[in-house]
């Protein structure tokens, strides 16, 4: 059996190689969609979870890490820049690599007080349950870096989400403990936690465990007032369909502090990422896949009243392949510009695009 499943893995592949992916295209023609970095840049066929953050500069940065594949040990954190006012993407750079160990997950965000922060975490074993979480800072607009730090020592420790900016001189990383040792599943005690991290002090502070029926999860955080957060997560178990398998929802009243345990909310998630972000006008915006079994399509609904009501859903982009891990951030023109990963975890896509665009849709027939 060993032989025909080789064998079948190997057809598959050269299949993938003689009928390329399809081209990325937004489902509404008014929105374009850019390919950033593919197969053709150095560093690895493998170019998965990226993250995005506008500098005080204006310009975008991107961080991502690349490879062989997910768990091989060649894995790195590579930073690029698009400058302000240009189209064109600066070279990638490797910014984040321990010799021997893979890197994954990494977070580049534009903090306050001049620093730009980037989280990642670093594989010290055969399966995510080993990581820890580093971090680095950069103080001269992400042109150069920090030595690293740890900042979770715990093995199966996470990031994969943005902070979030709170009132009182402190920020928040979504974060999780991910458990189960097993590549093809994520055990039902794997669990979201967040650390929050005094500005002033510089000390950092750990929440509860977020735990839910079959785990959760690679949060992502908002703020809906001073003490009231509000965290969509990706549910725990495997990666086939199930009926009963939603993103998990939890929420803090107390700045962060203490967290509810998870409850399933109306939306499906095939054991993918999503992301949650709130805009200047107080709309709740969330991306992610909406296919019990199936990173396909991506597409994004919106919320008007603080998350009690998603009345407009609109599918971005849908096509025979997965369109993973969206990343989204509001710019400071009022824009979104949201990452995601296509063609297998090869190509990273950028899309830029105006609220109005959602909410007027026009739709290719």
């Amino acid at each position: 059996m060993k032989k025909y499943g080789f064998v079948f893995c190997l057809l598959w592949l050269i299949m993938q190689r003689a009928y390329p992916f399809p081209e990325v295209v937004c489902v509404n023609p008014e929105i374009s969609i850019q390919k950033v970095f593919g197969t053709e840049t150095p560093g690895g066929e493998y170019k998965h979870p990226a993250s995005i953050t506008e500098l005080n500069n204006g310009d975008l940065y991107l961080a991502y890490y690349c490879g062989t594949g997910e768990y091989d040990e060649d894995t790195k954190v590579f930073g690029a820049r698009l400058p302000k006012g240009t189209d064109k993407w600066q070279s990638p750079v490797v910014i984040a690599d321990i010799p021997w160990l893979g890197e994954g997950n990494p977070v580049v965000w534009q903090g306050p007080n001049g620093i730009v922060w980037l989280f990642y975490v670093v594989r010290y074993g055969e399966t995510w349950c080993s990581s820890r979480i580093h971090y680095k800072v950069s103080r001269d607009g992400a042109n150069t870096w920090s030595d690293s730090a740890v900042l979770a020592f715990e093995p199966g420790m996470m990031v994969r989400s943005q902070p979030l900016l709170l009132h009182n001189d402190t920020f928040i990383l979504p974060a999780y403990h991910e458990k189960g040792d097993n590549t093809e599943f994520t055990a039902p005690d794997t669990s979201s936690i967040f650390f929050i991290h005094d500005l002033k002090t510089r000390k950092w502070t750990q929440s509860n465990h977020v735990h839910s029926r079959i785990g959760n999860l690679q949060p992502s955080v908002v703020a809906l007032s001073d003490m009231h957060l509000l965290a969509y997560c990706r549910r725990g178990g495997g990666y086939e369909p199930i009926p009963d398998g939603f993103i998990v929802k939890t929420e803090s009243f107390d700045g962060g502090k203490t967290w509810t345990d998870g409850v399933d909310t109306e939306f499906v998630n095939p054991n993918a990422a999503i992301d949650l972000i709130k805009l200047n006008n107080g709309h709740l915006l969330l991306f992610f896949n909406d296919n019990p079994g199936d990173r396909n399509p991506l597409t994004v609904t919106i919320s008007m009243d603080e998350g009690r009501t998603w009345k407009i859903k609109r599918d971005l982009v849908r096509g025979k392949d997965s369109y993973a891990y969206p990343y989204a951030i509001q710019l400071k023109d009022g824009r979104i510009a949201l990452i995601f990963t296509s063609h297998e975890r090869t190509q990273i896509n950028l899309a830029i695009f105006t609220e109005d665009q959602l909410i007027n849709w026009k739709e290719s027939k």
